[in-house]
């Protein structure tokens, strides 16, 4: 077994399907990636749930933008990991934060409780946190028992050095796994610089629509589609089994 762990963001099941013959141990399972991701329809779950042997982790996100929730967004949270845990999903990765950039811990500890025996993700969301290790702290109290980062960055490479720092401070509490930009020219640099042992990428290709028929009076329709690529997660996969 790889002393390291391929976590691709896959945006379809598609893409869900790609990751796992290219050789990734789990998915992050979402739609919606080019605002960030959102939580996939109960469709998209089913089938992947059914057709994926790897680890299915599902992000909790009801719409794109911020982490400050409504408390009718926070019943659709609920309502999500609920039909995930009867899906019989491996996960779910949420983020939620109050308005002056700390964590929500009494809401975040609720969903960790209402997702029990799913295994939790604290996501990004900790990367516009006010303060790192403070953030950290909360999310271990809160049960979380994965943190996904950036260090604060736009990359994981640029926030090495911070991810670095939130490993050695969780001491094992929590597990933390560098996200954002992460690619077979960087993987190995970023393993060795943080002693991270999960990482996090998209991994993904742009496809070009197969329409023949094609408008240019109604934009935004049509175009480009992204995609896992194949190509790009066996590359990460087989320098994480070599390093």
């Amino acid at each position: 077994m790889c002393a390291y762990q391929l976590e691709i963001c896959a945006n379809s099941v598609t893409s869900a399907l790609i990751a796992q013959e290219a050789g990734a141990d789990r998915v992050e399972f979402c739609q919606n990636l080019e605002v960030g991701g959102t939580t996939p329809s109960y469709g998209q779950i089913s089938i992947a749930r059914s057709r994926l042997k790897i680890g299915m982790h599902v992000l909790i996100r009801p719409r794109a933008g911020d982490f400050l929730y409504t408390a009718v967004e926070y019943e659709e949270m609920k309502a999500d990991i609920h039909y995930c845990k009867e899906a019989k999903c491996n996960g779910v990765v949420i983020g939620l934060l109050h308005a002056n950039g700390m964590v929500d811990t009494e809401r975040t500890a609720e969903l960790v409780r209402l997702a029990q025996p799913l295994h939790v993700t604290f996501h990004r969301a900790f990367d516009v946190c006010r303060d790192p290790f403070e953030a950290l702290e909360a999310i271990i109290a809160s049960g979380c028992q994965r943190l996904l980062t950036s260090g604060m960055e736009n990359s994981a490479l640029a926030g090495a050095v911070l991810i670095k720092s939130l490993i050695e401070r969780a001491n094992g509490r929590i597990e933390i796994m560098p996200g954002a930009g992460i690619n077979e020219a960087n993987v190995a640099e970023i393993a060795s610089i943080t002693g991270a042992k999960s990482f996090h990428a998209s991994a993904k290709t742009t496809r070009r629509s197969a329409m023949t028929h094609v408008t240019q009076k109604v934009g935004g329709m049509g175009g480009e589609l992204w995609e896992s690529s194949n190509k790009k997660i066996r590359l990460l996969a087989d320098i994480l089994k070599n390093i």
